[in-house]
Parts: structure tokens; C-alpha cells; sequence
């Protein structure tokens, strides 16, 4: 059986940390610094490539993808497509693991709960 080599943690990642900290958007501004912590992710997210290639990992079975399971999806080359899933892996929004010569990818759950509280818009707000 290959060595699983985790490189969760050898990239700095903001994600769960930059968001997990601050109130939903609709109770409180956020701080100045707050905004510059969280608008990576946001950035992140912003690509449509790199939305695609999250949902794609999340839907995947097991909720894992092998970098070689998400190339045919899209009209890029190889490089290309692990350049984003590389910046999704800087920002924290995805895990992921070396096996052999391929890379898995797995979404950070904590992270997207973390993104989903902060963008969560109370009933008596939405009702407005």
C-alpha cells in the first residue's frame, strides 16, 4: 500500500482560522482586519474554475479526488488546473494528500462551515 504523505500543513492556510473568528455578517461590521484575513477565501472562491473544481471535490465520491479524476472536466491543461487547486489548498479550503505519484484533494469541512456561518442571513433578516 503507497505512504499517504499529508501537505495539509505545510502550506500557511487562512481559512478556518481568518473566518472562524468573526460574527455573521448581518450582526456586526467587520473589522478592517478582518476583511483583509477573510477576502483571500473570498478571492478564492471568486474564480469560477476554482468554484467548479470545489464542488467537484466536495460531490466527489468519498468527498476526495485525485487531481487525475477532475483534468477531464475542464479545457485546461494539467498545470493550470493544480495551480488552482493549489490555491484553494493555500487558503484552507481544501485538505490534501500525496499517494504514489498523484494528489488528493479533500474539502476542509470546518472551513466551509465557518464561511456558511459568517454568510448566514437570520430568518427575521431575510424576511425583511
Amino acid at each position: 500500500m503507497p505512504k499517504s504523505e499529508s501537505t495539509s500543513s505545510t502550506v500557511p492556510t487562512l481559512g478556518a482560522a481568518a473566518i472562524a473568528c468573526c460574527s455573521p455578517l448581518v450582526s456586526e461590521p467587520l473589522s478592517a482586519d478582518e476583511a483583509r484575513r477573510i477576502a483571500p477565501v473570498l478571492k478564492a472562491l471568486a474564480e469560477p474554475v476554482r468554484l467548479r473544481l470545489l464542488s467537484l471535490v466536495a460531490s466527489h465520491a468519498d468527498g476526495e479526488a485525485c487531481v487525475c479524476d477532475l483534468h477531464d472536466a475542464f479545457e485546461l491543461s494539467q498545470p493550470t488546473i493544480s495551480h488552482h487547486l493549489k490555491v484553494l489548498h493555500q487558503v484552507g479550503l481544501l485538505d490534501r494528500s500525496k499517494r504514489g505519484v498523484w494528489v488528493y484533494y479533500r474539502v476542509r469541512e470546518d472551513t466551509l462551515a465557518d464561511l456558511g456561518a459568517l454568510l448566514a442571513v437570520p430568518a427575521q433578516v431575510a424576511a425583511r
